[in-house]
C-alpha cells in the first residue's frame, strides 16, 4: 500500500504528530494501542492507515471490526476508509433498520472489516451473519463514549465472542483512567495527545455576549448576522430548545440545520452534510454533536444554554478549537447567568454592532438525486450527469455524499435554479431520476 498516495487522494500533505506515532505503534510493535487525542485529530485516519496495510485484500472475510458508541461515526469511519481508495470493503452496521437487510449486504459484498455499534454487533453475531474466525484487529472508537452510553455490557459481551482477535487498538478523546478488564488488554503502547484546559484556554478566543432579556433569542440572531457567512455552532440542551430556535432563526431568512437525538438517522445525515458542505452556515445542535463527528473548520462556538460541566465545555469548543486551529466561542448571557467558574484563560465582553447585515446566504445549496449505490452510481456519473445534462462547469460542484438509495450534491448556488430546469426528467446512466434542492 502506497501511503503518499492515499494521503495524496485525501488531499493531505502528511500525518500530524499523534497520527504519526499511533501509525508506527500499530504497524511496528505487536502491543495493543491506546491513543488519546482530542475530537477532530484525525484518528480514524491514524488507525486506519497502518490496520489497512497489515489487512489481506485477497481473504474474503472480515478481518477487522471497528465498534463505535453510534451510526453517524460508523458512517463517517466507513466513507474516510472509501476515500482512502485501498480496495478494501467495508460496511456500516447499526440500529435503526432491519438485521436482515444488514445482513444481505454482508453476503453480497464479503467485507473486510465493519464499523458497528456494540448492540447491532452482538446481533448479528448471535445470529451467525457476522464470523469472527479472521478477525485480527479489535478497534473501539470512542472508547470513553461508549462508556459513558451505558454499552459496557454490549462491548463485554462482543469482545469475548471475537476471541481470535490478536491485536486490540482503543481511541478516546478524553484520560482513560482505567480500562476494564473486559477489553482484555495485553502490553499497551499509550499515545498520549490530549489538550489539558490551560491549552484550551490558550486556543480558543473566549467572549461574553450580554443578554438583556431571559429569552436571549434576539441577542442570538443579532450575533449570527454579525458573522456573516462564517460558519457556527450554537449549542443547547434540550431538544425542544433547538427546534424552537431553528424554527425562529429559519423565519428571519437564516440559513440553519437541526442536530438532536430526536430526529431521524436521514435527517441528522442531511443536516451534516449541508453544514459541512457549505450548504448551511448555522448548525443548531444539542451536545451530540460535540463528539465524535467529523465537521471541520467551524469557526465559532456559541453556547445559547450553558455547558452542563467542564467535559460538555471541553467537547464543544473542541469543535472549534481542532488539534492546530484557533478558534472563537461565545457565551450568551441572560440577565442572571455568570461565565462558568471551570472556564478558565482571559475572555472579553463582546459588543455586536448596531448596524447589521441580513442573514447570509451560504454560497452553496445542496441536491437530493433519487439514485444510490444500489444503482451503481459513482462520483464520475454524477459529475458527468450535472455537467452534461445541468449546464454546470466542475468548479461549481462540491461534496458529493452516495448513500445506498440516493445522494447530495452540494453545487454553488447561483446555479441552483439552471441546474433544476435542465436535469427535469433526464436520465442518469438511462434511468429518469427525481433531483430537488434539500431545504
Amino acid at each position: 500500500m502506497d501511503t503518499q498516495r492515499i494521503l495524496n487522494k485525501l488531499g493531505i500533505e502528511e500525518l500530524n504528530m499523534m497520527q504519526q506515532e499511533t501509525a508506527n505503534a500499530i504497524h511496528y510493535s505487536s502491543n495493543d494501542v491506546l491513543v488519546l487525542s482530542p475530537t477532530g485529530s484525525g484518528k480514524t485516519l491514524a488507525y486506519l492507515l497502518p490496520i489497512v496495510e497489515k489487512m489481506k485484500s485477497d481473504i474474503d472475510e472480515i478481518q477487522a471490526v471497528v465498534i463505535v458508541p453510534g451510526r453517524e461515526l460508523a458512517l463517517q469511519s466507513q466513507q474516510v476508509l472509501a476515500n482512502m481508495g485501498c480496495g478494501l470493503r467495508s460496511l456500516a452496521l447499526y440500529g435503526g433498520r432491519p438485521t436482515m437487510d444488514e445482513h444481505r449486504q454482508i453476503v453480497k459484498i464479503r467485507p473486510h472489516i465493519i464499523f458497528s455499534t456494540p448492540g447491532r454487533l452482538n446481533d448479528h453475531l448471535d445470529k451467525g451473519n457476522v464470523c469472527s474466525d479472521n478477525v485480527e484487529w479489535i478497534v473501539i472508537d470512542e472508547f470513553d463514549k461508549c462508556l459513558e452510553m451505558g454499552f459496557r455490557n454490549e462491548m463485554a459481551k462482543a469482545i469475548e465472542r471475537l476471541s481470535n482477535a490478536k491485536r486490540r487498538v482503543l481511541m478516546s478523546a478524553t484520560d482513560a483512567e482505567e480500562i476494564p478488564a473486559f477489553v482484555n488488554m495485553g502490553k499497551v503502547s499509550k499515545i498520549d495527545f490530549l489538550i489539558d484546559d490551560e491549552q484550551v484556554s490558550d486556543r480558543v478566543g473566549i467572549n461574553i455576549v450580554r443578554s438583556p432579556q431571559k429569552d436571549k433569542l434576539d441577542t442570538l440572531q443579532c450575533l449570527l448576522r454579525s458573522f456573516g457567512d462564517k460558519s457556527t455552532i450554537v449549542f443547547l440542551n434540550f431538544r425542544e430548545s433547538v427546534e424552537r430556535i431553528e424554527e425562529y432563526l429559519k423565519s428571519l431568512g437564516f440559513s440553519t440545520s437541526a442536530f438532536h437525538g430526536g430526529l431521524e438517522q436521514v435527517q441528522r445525515e442531511a443536516a451534516l452534510y449541508m453544514f459541512s458542505n457549505g450548504s448551511s452556515n448555522v448548525l443548531i445542535a444539542t451536545d451530540l454533536a460535540s463528539r465524535g463527528l467529523d465537521i471541520p473548520d467551524v469557526e465559532n462556538i456559541v453556547h445559547y444554554h450553558l455547558p452542563l460541566g467542564e467535559d460538555a465545555y471541553i467537547h464543544r469548543v473542541g469543535r472549534t478549537a481542532r488539534w492546530d486551529a484557533i478558534g472563537k466561542t461565545y457565551f450568551i448571557l441572560g440577565p442572571e447567568e455568570y461565565i462558568p467558574e471551570y472556564v478558565e484563560g482571559e475572555h472579553s465582553d463582546f459588543s455586536i454592532p448596531t448596524r447589521l447585515p441580513s442573514p447570509a446566504l451560504p454560497k452553496m445549496v445542496t441536491l437530493y438525486i433519487g439514485k444510490g449505490k444500489k444503482d451503481k452510481i459513482s462520483k464520475v456519473d454524477i459529475v458527468g450527469f450535472l455537467c452534461k445534462k445541468g449546464g454546470l462547469d466542475k468548479k461549481d460542484i462540491g461534496k458529493i455524499d452516495i448513500k445506498e438509495r440516493y445522494c447530495y450534491v452540494a453545487i454553488s448556488r447561483k446555479c441552483r435554479k439552471a441546474v433544476l430546469e435542465k436535469t427535469q426528467g433526464e436520465k442518469i446512466k438511462g434511468v429518469k431520476t427525481l433531483v430537488e434542492v434539500v431545504k
